[in-house]
């Protein structure tokens, strides 16, 4: 999908669906939470969430203490909605509207956090620029974690072909710049009572 239909199409989603209508929502991220517990990440750590919408990650980011957060989302919508939401909290927060495929960080990030943006990139062009991003974008040694549909999972979301991985396929995509750590499958149950298996895998940058 050209990236302008792909942004068009998140707006949309964005504009016209509640936090309660989208199968990814999840009130309490606890998968990505017990990641950045695992790491002990210190609160000063530089953290982007990448393709975050106006998930509620943040908030207990925030809530925990950590005190630089960036969040990056294709739709200007997702990211109103998540500011509205945060009120004076979202001035603690720095917002880049981008998408994943074609984000210019103007910083290195200590973790980089992306559940379910990843997947949605199909073209290898779009796959290269992510993973070429993501290789100067997280600091020497620091730690990325990306979640997708699994090989059990959804081909689709909101209508839109994904590209599904296993642990070796997605660890094999990074394999250049990142050292894995560990990969786990899990399910999420949606609003829907339906169920969507994911590949987690948490990477170490690799100082070369």
């Amino acid at each position: 999908m050209p990236l302008q239909d792909r942004k068009n199409h998140w707006e949309n989603i964005y504009q016209t669906r509640s936090l309660e209508e989208v199968s990814w929502y999840q009130p309490t991220p606890e998968t990505s939470l017990a990641l950045i517990k695992e790491f002990d990440l210190p609160k000063a750590a530089k953290i982007i969430d990448i393709g975050a919408g106006d998930s509620f990650l943040v908030d207990h980011l925030l809530d925990l203490g950590f005190v630089n957060i960036t969040v990056l989302d294709i739709s200007a919508s997702a990211i109103e909605r998540a500011k509205q939401r945060l009120g004076n909290k979202s001035a603690n927060i720095k917002w880049i509207v981008a998408d994943a495929s074609d984000f210019q960080p103007k910083e290195q990030y200590d973790f980089w956090h992306d559940r379910a943006a990843f997947h949605f990139l199909t073209a290898d062009k779009e796959i290269d620029n992510y993973i070429q991003t993501a290789s100067n974008a997280v600091s020497k040694n620091g730690i990325m974690v990306i979640g997708t549909f699994s090989e059990e999972g959804p081909k689709k979301c909101s209508g839109i072909d994904i590209q599904q991985y296993s642990e070796s396929t997605l660890v094999s995509r990074f394999q250049k710049h990142f050292e894995k750590i560990e990969c786990f499958t899990i399910d999420h149950k949606t609003p829907f009572d339906t169920v969507q298996n994911f590949v987690f895998c948490s990477f170490k940058r690799k100082n070369d």
